[in-house]
C-alpha cells in the first residue's frame, strides 16, 4: 500500500525575524587623542623621510635660481652638497619633522572632528563634504602649526646660503622676534592659509573618496592600497596648491616680502609659471608624503582602536 505521504515535502516553518540581528554596521568614530597621536607619528616619519625633496623646494623657490631653466632635484641637492656639503641638505630638517608631527595631529583632528559631524549615519563622507573637512582642517593647522614652523624652516634654509646668522631652529625664532616682533613667525599668514586649505581640502577629500570607491569595488584594505591611495591623493594636491606655496615661500625668506610684491616678483621674474616653480621637488615630497603619513596613520589606528 503506498504511503500517502510519498512524494510530499514538509511545508517550512515561517522564519521570524531575530530579535538578536545584528544591526547595520556603522564606520567607526576615531577618538581626538588618537588622531592626534596618529596624525603626529605620520608627520613626523613622512617629514623625515622626505625631507631633501622640501629642502631642494625651498631653495628652487628662492631668488638664487632665478633665471635660467627651472633647475631640479639632483640640481638642487648636488649643488648644495658640493658647496657646503652633505649635512647642509638637512638644514632646518629637525625644525620641519617637530612642526609636521605637531601640524598632522592638528589636521587629522580637525579632519576626524568635522568628519564625524558631516558624515552620515553609516560613517561615509560625501566628496563635497570631504572637500569641506579637508579645508578646514588645512586652516586651522595653517595658524596653530604651519605658519610659524614653516617661516622658521624657510629663514633656516635661506640664511644658509649667505648669511649664516642662524645657530638653530630656536635661535632664528628669538633673532626674528627679537628684530621684528612676534608677527615675524606669522609673516605670510595669509598665503600659508590658502595654501594649507588648498592641500589638506585636495589631499583629504582625494584620499576619503579614493578610499571609499576602493571599498565599493571590495579592494583590499592593505597597507599597498592606503599607500597607493595617498600617493595619488598627494599629487592632486600638489598642482592644485603649488601658486600658494611658491608666493608663501618668497614672503617668508629671511628679509620677508608683502604676497603682492612677491606675487609681483615671481611674475617677473619667470612669468605665470614660476607660480609652479619647485612643483617637481613638492610631487616627489607629497608622493611620498600622502603614501607614508595616510599609511602610518591607519596603522596606529588600527592598533589603538
Amino acid at each position: 500500500m503506498a504511503t500517502a505521504g510519498v512524494g510530499l515535502h514538509p511545508v517550512p516553518e515561517p522564519v521570524q525575524a531575530s530579535a538578536t540581528a545584528p544591526a547595520p554596521k556603522t564606520k567607526r568614530q576615531v577618538s581626538s587623542i588618537l588622531s592626534l597621536f596618529a596624525g603626529a607619528a605620520g608627520g613626523a616619519t613622512e617629514a623625515a623621510v622626505t625631507y631633501p625633496f622640501e629642502f631642494s623646494k625651498t631653495r628652487a623657490q628662492l631668488p638664487e635660481f632665478q633665471g635660467g631653466p627651472k633647475p631640479g632635484v639632483l640640481t638642487v641637492l648636488s649643488k648644495v652638497a658640493r658647496e657646503d656639503g652633505v649635512r647642509a641638505i638637512y638644514t632646518g630638517c629637525s625644525t620641519l619633522v617637530v612642526g609636521t608631527a605637531f601640524k598632522a595631529g592638528v589636521r587629522f583632528l580637525t579632519y576626524d572632528s568635522i568628519k564625524n559631524m558631516l558624515a552620515d549615519e553609516n560613517g561615509k563622507l560625501s566628496f563635497g563634504r570631504g572637500i569641506l573637512a579637508g579645508m578646514g582642517a588645512g586652516s586651522v593647522e595653517a595658524v596653530v602649526a604651519v605658519a610659524p614652523t614653516e617661516r622658521i624652516k624657510t629663514a633656516l634654509i635661506d640664511d644658509a646660503r649667505g648669511q649664516r646668522r642662524f645657530r638653530g631652529g630656536l635661535h632664528a625664532a628669538r633673532v626674528l622676534v627679537s628684530e621684528q616682533g612676534v608677527s615675524a613667525l606669522y609673516r605670510g599668514l595669509v598665503s600659508t592659509i590658502a595654501k594649507q586649505s588648498a592641500t589638506s581640502a585636495t589631499r583629504m577629500g582625494a584620499y576619503n573618496a579614493l578610499k571609499e570607491t576602493s571599498s565599493q569595488f571590495n579592494l583590499p584594505n592593505n597597507a599597498a592600497m592606503t599607500f597607493v591611495n595617498g600617493a595619488i591623493a598627494g599629487t592632486v594636491a600638489v598642482y592644485a596648491s603649488q601658486p600658494f606655496d611658491t608666493i608663501k615661500t618668497r614672503a617668508q625668506s629671511t628679509q620677508g616680502s608683502t604676497i603682492r610684491n612677491a606675487c609681483r616678483d615671481v611674475l617677473r621674474e619667470r612669468g605665470l609659471t614660476g607660480l609652479w616653480a619647485g612643483s617637481t621637488m613638492r610631487l616627489g615630497r607629497l608622493v611620498l608624503s600622502g603614501g607614508i603619513v595616510f599609511s602610518v596613520y591607519e596603522a596606529v589606528v588600527g592598533a589603538f582602536a
